[in-house]
């Protein structure tokens, strides 16, 4: 019996947080935010997870996908938002952090190194000819 999807619950995302806008967040939002973080999950690792001989999903990946997906959902709620970012007045000028979470910056490679698969599909062939 293969992994089964979602890997992770909302509740598991909330239980996480320490945003207080996450963890008030909707639950089937928190599902796409999910869906959102397993895909980049996937694609990182080239690797889905539904091989037969997988019972359980590894925890490093599970924690991955919690990590993510409160990140999507951080950088939802913040978009949402109508701040401002900047203002100027006369010889005074205030500028405010936008809150967005750069997804690079979250370093899932360490969690994620020992899963990761080749990337490459197999299919290609390369044939020479002598000239």
């Amino acid at each position: 019996m293969a992994v089964v999807r979602p890997w992770i619950t909302p509740d598991e995302v909330k239980a996480y947080t320490d945003h207080a806008e996450v963890a008030k967040r909707d639950g089937a939002k928190l599902q796409m935010d999910i869906f959102r973080a397993e895909q980049k999950v996937i694609s990182i690792t080239h690797n889905s997870f539904d091989g037969e001989e997988l019972k359980t999903l590894p925890e490093p990946v599970r924690v991955a996908v919690i990590i993510l997906a409160e990140a999507f959902a951080k950088n939802s709620i913040e978009k949402a938002k109508k701040q401002i970012r900047s203002e100027t007045f006369d010889d005074y000028s205030y500028s405010v952090d936008s809150g967005v979470i750069d997804l690079d910056s979250l370093d899932l490679d360490y969690l994620l190194k020992d899963f990761m698969l080749d990337g490459g599909s197999g299919n290609i062939v390369l044939r020479m000819n002598v000239i």
